[in-house]
């Protein structure tokens, strides 16, 4: 194990850096964007715990949830630069540094839990890449429910949307709620009530998970279920702090993540479900889209999809053609 000597701070937290050499129990630092209710952080939790206990506590990982530690958006550079070890981030935020990290942001391009799986398998051997020239390491990844339609009154067409401040949390979702004839506010899922209560934002589309975790019911009065996409968070790790420990914790860490990954993709289903069920039980109505809204969405993905190739027409269209063999 590794003992190390140089601390930086953030948020008032003194975060252990990644100089020094071998001897006693290593702390490291997970911040997660997201609440304790949600799968993710559930998921980061046992995996946190797996380590320590499979390393009789030679490496303790903290996860610090809800953006207590570093905000959401500067999880990347946090890692990046090592003043965290790992951490969790919501995929599509990715996608202003390359294209490739749209691929799961793309409306009705994969809208099953099968699908999303075989989009990932064709957009991982990039991801990697790119996150290896960054510094660097892929752990694992979690879905979420695929997103979803949150509106205080029915929404049957996008005319019933026109003008409304709709949230957007990627690049991806910001060039959606531009072409749904809505104003993309910027606005990330601690922050959610608030905006809502306050007008900041009358709409949003994202998971049913999201909605149960900022309580909906409260601000909004409607769900549609429009399936649009099924995203994903990675959890990556520093390549640096990695490769400092020794190949006994190393291969602690790849098992542990391989299990978080496995319940990521197996419990998220049972999950939504039982999210959508809260949001019944707490006064909201789920219904499911009209033709009409269903046709409009899927024409705005359809744009999407063809501005995202030409983006980066060989790199996204690699992973299409994998995808679609």
């Amino acid at each position: 194990m590794l003992t190390l000597s140089r601390a930086v701070f953030i948020g008032g937290v003194a975060i252990s850096g990644l100089t020094s050499t071998a001897s006693f129990a290593e702390k490291w630092f997970m911040p997660t964007p997201y609440g304790d209710g949600n799968l993710p952080t559930q998921i980061a939790y046992d995996f946190a715990k797996e380590i320590s206990d499979n390393t009789n506590g030679e490496l303790n990982i903290t996860v610090h949830s809800g953006g207590s530690l570093v905000k959401h958006t500067e999880i990347p550079r946090s890692v990046r630069t090592g003043q965290v070890q790992l951490g969790e981030i919501f995929l599509g935020i990715l996608g202003n540094e390359n294209p490739i990290y749209k691929h799961d942001n793309i409306p009705f391009l994969a809208t099953s839990f099968e699908e999303a799986k075989k989009l990932w398998e064709a957009a991982k051997p990039d991801i990697n890449k790119q996150l290896d020239k960054d510094g660097m390491m892929l752990l694992y990844t979690v879905a979420w429910p695929a997103q979803s339609l949150y509106s205080k009154e029915p929404v049957n067409s996008l005319a019933d949307l026109q003008g409304q401040k709709m949230r957007a949390y990627s690049p991806s979702t910001s060039r959606l709620a531009d072409l749904m004839g809505t104003t993309p506010t910027t606005i990330q899922v601690p922050d959610i009530p608030q905006a809502m209560s306050t007008g900041i934002i009358q709409a949003m589309i994202t998971s049913p998970s999201t909605g149960v975790d900022s309580q909906a019911w409260d601000y909004v009065n409607n769900y549609t279920d429009i399936k649009a996409w099924i995203p994903k968070n990675i959890i990556v790790v520093n390549k640096r702090a990695f490769r400092r420990l020794d190949k006994a914790t190393q291969e602690v860490i790849l098992t542990a993540a391989q299990n978080a990954e496995a319940a990521g993709w197996t419990r998220v289903a049972a999950r939504a479900e039982k999210d959508k069920a809260t949001l019944l039980e707490n006064g909201m109505t789920v219904s499911d889209p009209s033709p009409q809204l269903i046709a409009e969405l899927k024409a705005i993905g359809k744009t999407m999809a063809e501005e995202w190739k030409a983006e980066a027409p060989k790199e996204v269209g690699d992973i299409l053609a994998r995808y679609q063999n």
